[in-house]
């Protein structure tokens, strides 16, 4: 019985540390699906398909279509891009940095330059390093922080509800 007890609860930690990152990936694209919401981006950015791009491989791809396929933009499109290096960035509304590519952060905003492309990570300290939204981990619970001066550079505006939220840094 003691046994049995032990296996359980040995698939039960192995499974929820298994399906841990997924959910978070799902968790993440709600918070970018409201981040299109209350985010305003200039009105040369308000046109076509809003598109947003992921840098190299990550679960988040499949997560972010089957959003795209039941949720638009008001009346946008919303289009996913992967992409496999810095050089193909091309103008878009958002673009996801996952953490395995967390490295070419500098080269993602040199890149960028002075265009009002949300630029979103998901490792500790990249706020502070320049993107515009960090996901990060607070008491064991998904969240994501806030770099109001990255927005500015960009010329994004976040709205109070989203701040209020958010931590800011």
């Amino acid at each position: 019985m003691r046994t049995m007890r032990f296996l359980i609860l040995s698939s039960a930690l192995l499974l929820m540390a298994v399906t841990s990152p997924a959910q978070n990936y799902k968790l993440y694209t709600v918070f970018m699906n409201s981040f299109t919401r209350y985010i305003e981006w200039p009105a040369e950015l308000n046109v076509g398909d809003f598109e947003i791009y992921v840098l190299g491989e990550s679960p988040i791809v499949s997560e972010l279509k089957n959003m795209a396929e039941i949720k638009k933009v008001g009346d946008r499109t919303i289009k996913i891009t992967q992409i496999k290096s810095v050089s193909e960035i091309r103008k878009c509304n958002i673009l996801f940095v996952p953490s395995d590519k967390s490295g070419l952060l500098g080269d993602v905003l040199t890149k960028l330059g002075p265009s009002s492309t949300l630029v979103v990570t998901e490792q500790e300290g990249l706020g502070q390093k320049g993107s515009g939204i960090n996901f990060v981990e607070k008491s064991g619970k998904p969240t994501f922080e806030l770099n109001n001066a990255a927005l500015g550079k960009a010329k994004l505006k976040a709205s109070s509800e989203l701040s209020r939220i958010a931590i800011i840094i």
